[in-house]
C-alpha cells in the first residue's frame, strides 16, 4: 500500500509540473532537470519549470502532507475521526498571525522570508496554549473541554481577522487570497521552510504512533500501562501543531485535507497508527498537488483558489466516505 502510494504520488506531481498553459514533455521535462544538475544556462521552460511549477507542485506536497499528518494525529489523540487539524483554533490563530504581517506598518526584514511562518508559528502556539489553560481541569486536561474551549477561541480569532482585513483597505484582497488558500505565490523558500518543520513532527509523531495506538484504550487504560498519557498527548499535539501552523503560514486556511484523507486511510488499513500516518502524509501530498493543478487549469487563466477545489471535491467525498463508514 505504501510503495503503491508513493508512485501515484510521483505521477500526481510529474503531471503537475508538466500540465499548464505550455505543455512539457516528458523529454522536456528531462531536458531541464539535466541542465540544472549541470549548472547549465537554459531558456524560457527552464524558468516555467524551475521557478513556477515545481516549487509550486512541492509547495502543495509539502502542505498536503502536513495537513494530512495533522489530521491523522488530532483524531488520534481525541479518539475522534471526525477531529481536524483545526480543532484547537491553531489555523485560525496562524492566519491572524500571517494577516497581521501583510498588514504591520513595521516591517521584520531582519527575519527575511521566515517573517510570516514564524509569527504564525508563535500566533498558533499561543493559541494552542491559551485553549489549553482553558479547558485544563485541575491536573487533567478533559478532551471536551478541550474542544469546546478550541472551537469558541477559533471563532473569535477569526473575527479578528475579519477586522484586520477590513481595516487595511489596501492588503484587503491579498489577505482573503491567502485565507482561500493559494500557492500563486510558491517559492522554494516556502517549500524550505514547511519541510524542515516537516521533517522532524512527522519523525516525532511516527515514533509515537504504537503509544498512540495504546491511548485508544483511553487515558486511564493507558496509564495503567504506563503510558505518560498527559505528556504524550501535549508532545503529539505541540507537532501537528507546528506542522499545522507551518502549512498555514505560506498557503492559507485549507479545509479538508486533514479531515478526510486519515478517514479515507483507516477505512481502507485501519486504525493502527503507523500505517495510518504513513499514509495519510502521503495521500494528503497527492490530493493538494491534484487539487491545486485543478484550481489552476480547470477555468484557466483565471485561477481558483486551492481552499475552493478541496472544499467542492473534499466535502462530498468525505460524505460519500462517512456513509460508506456507516454501512460497515
Amino acid at each position: 500500500m505504501v510503495a503503491g502510494s508513493v508512485v501515484l504520488f510521483l505521477v500526481a506531481l510529474l503531471g503537475a509540473t508538466m500540465a499548464g498553459s505550455s505543455q512539457l514533455g516528458v523529454g522536456e521535462l528531462l531536458a531541464v532537470v539535466g541542465r540544472a544538475v549541470r549548472g547549465v544556462e537554459g531558456g524560457p521552460t527552464d524558468v516555467i519549470l524551475l521557478s513556477m511549477r515545481l516549487p509550486r507542485a512541492m509547495l502543495a506536497a509539502v502542505v498536503g502532507a502536513a495537513l494530512g499528518l495533522a489530521g491523522a494525529v488530532y483524531q488520534g489523540v481525541f479518539r475522534n475521526p471526525l477531529a481536524d487539524p483545526y480543532l484547537l483554533g491553531t489555523a485560525s490563530g496562524a492566519a491572524l498571525g500571517s494577516a497581521l504581517v501583510m498588514t504591520l506598518p513595521f516591517g521584520l526584514a531582519c527575519l527575511g522570508a521566515a517573517a510570516r511562518p514564524l509569527v504564525a508559528f508563535a500566533f498558533a502556539l499561543v493559541t494552542v496554549l491559551v485553549v489549553s489553560l482553558l479547558a485544563r481541569q485541575g491536573r487533567s486536561l478533559p478532551v471536551v473541554r478541550l474542544i469546546l474551549a478550541g472551537v469558541v477561541l477559533s471563532s473569535m480569532l477569526s473575527a479578528v481577522t475579519s477586522f484586520v482585513m477590513v481595516a487595511s483597505r489596501e492588503q484587503a484582497a491579498a489577505i482573503l487570497s491567502h485565507l482561500l488558500g493559494t500557492f500563486s505565490f510558491a517559492s522554494w523558500s516556502d517549500v524550505a521552510v514547511v519541510a524542515l518543520i516537516l521533517a522532524p513532527t512527522a519523525t516525532l509523531a511516527l515514533l509515537l504512533a504504537r503509544v498512540l495506538d495504546v491511548m485508544q484504550l483511553g487515558d486511564d487504560g493507558a496509564a495503567h500501562l504506563g503510558i505518560p498519557v498527559e505528556t504524550v498527548r501535549f508532545v503529539l499535539l505541540a507537532a501537528a501543531t507546528l506542522a499545522t501552523a507551518a502549512a498555514v503560514s505560506v498557503a492559507g486556511i485549507i479545509g479538508f485535507v486533514g479531515l478526510m484523507t486519515p478517514h479515507a486511510v483507516r477505512l481502507m488499513v485501519g486504525p493502527r497508527h503507523g500505517s495510518l500516518m504513513t499514509l495519510s502524509l502521503l495521500w494528503g501530498a497527492t490530493f493538494m498537488v491534484c487539487a491545486d493543478l485543478v484550481g489552476r487549469t480547470v477555468i484557466a487563466p483565471v485561477e481558483v483558489p486551492v481552499g475552493v477545489v478541496t472544499a467542492l471535491v473534499g466535502g462530498p467525498l468525505f460524505l460519500v466516505l462517512l456513509r460508506s463508514g456507516a454501512r460497515h
